[in-house]
């Protein structure tokens, strides 16, 4: 069996972690030869410089992709920069041709200028996430994945899950216990559960224009171990229910209940990475009236269990 063709397109001030991923995954880090021929191209190629002072040469120009089996962009500099025809055209042909289009972090965003992802499903940094689909409303853009495969079109979630996304190339060409050896050899996990929710910062405001729902928003920050329901919070502003949701919402964003669900599990995340609380303890702390309920929810929100998520932030020797 002959190796694979790995071509990775390098781009005017690349990061160099990011570059680095697919080279050493389908490079330095194999257990054996022969798997996976790697090859940089460029659009013009020469002397590239990164966004840190390095630089590379490249030799191969866009033509080394008309015989590549998988074609990797892991990085592109600014969402609002397109994709030359000339890169663009060379990705549809690769594609059309056969082989697997990946995009890496804001490499998304060249595949989604081609036109390649229109109606597939695909990811990208979250940071980016509304950008993202604001630009392309054509795509299925899933919030919570760290890498998505849609018809040979790969793209993956935010820096280091671009090292999850090219071990699940490397399983899908070779097997789990190929994929294991890489990950082993790189020191990191072969496969991780859950997904980027659990790196997002979910920003609730700290106050808004409307002076009573800034009052309310504290009272509520103070006492969110305490059972709540709209009845309550319109009496504590002197507002009709109907009133205080139009009021909450038009301050917030959110409705009363969707944010104290976001201030709850935000709590909840903090006690996690903090204290050495037992579950159900946390629970409580953060206001939910059963630990069931809290799992439930937690689970629901990140992808992972409170206690997966106490493991991943504070290590193995976190107290349950």
């Amino acid at each position: 069996m002959s190796a694979l063709r790995v071509v990775v397109v390098a781009s005017r001030g690349f990061s160099p972690f990011h570059f680095s991923v697919p080279l050493m995954v389908f490079g330095k880090a194999m257990p054996q030869e022969g798997l996976f021929q790697v090859d940089i191209a460029a659009e013009r190629p020469g002397v590239i410089a990164s966004d840190n002072g390095l630089s590379i040469h490249v030799g191969h120009g866009l033509e080394s992709l008309a015989n590549a089996d998988i074609v990797i962009v892991p990085f592109w500099q600014h969402p609002d920069e397109q994709p030359s025809a000339a890169l663009s055209h060379a990705l549809i042909q690769a594609w059309q041709r056969g082989a697997e289009v990946v995009g890496l972090c804001l490499g998304a965003y060249v595949l989604a200028y081609t036109g390649l992802l229109d109606h597939r499903r695909a990811a990208t940094h979250w940071e980016f996430e509304q950008d993202f689909a604001a630009r392309f409303p054509q795509i299925r853009l899933d919030n919570n994945a760290l890498y998505t495969r849609d018809e040979r079109l790969i793209t993956s979630a935010g820096t280091a899950a671009g090292i999850d996304c090219c071990l699940h190339i490397v399983r899908d060409h070779y097997g789990a216990a190929i994929a294991n050896r890489v990950a082993r050899r790189m020191v990191v996990p072969p496969y991780r559960e859950g997904g980027q929710a659990q790196f997002i910062e979910r920003v609730v405001p700290d106050s808004t224009r409307d002076s009573q729902i800034n009052d309310l928003i504290d009272f509520l920050r103070h006492n969110l171990d305490k059972p709540h329901d709209i009845a309550s919070l319109a009496r504590f502003v002197s507002m009709s229910r109907r009133t205080l949701t139009r009021h909450f919402s038009r301050a917030t964003g959110m409705t009363p209940g969707e944010w104290l669900n976001v201030e709850r599990l935000r709590r909840s995340q903090e006690l996690l990475e903090t204290t050495d609380h037992s579950i159900e303890t946390v629970a409580s702390l953060a206001g939910y009236q059963s630990p069931i309920s809290f799992r439930q929810r937690f689970k629901a929100r990140f992808n992972v269990s409170p206690s997966e998520w106490r493991r991943t932030f504070r290590g193995p020797d976190a107290q349950f």
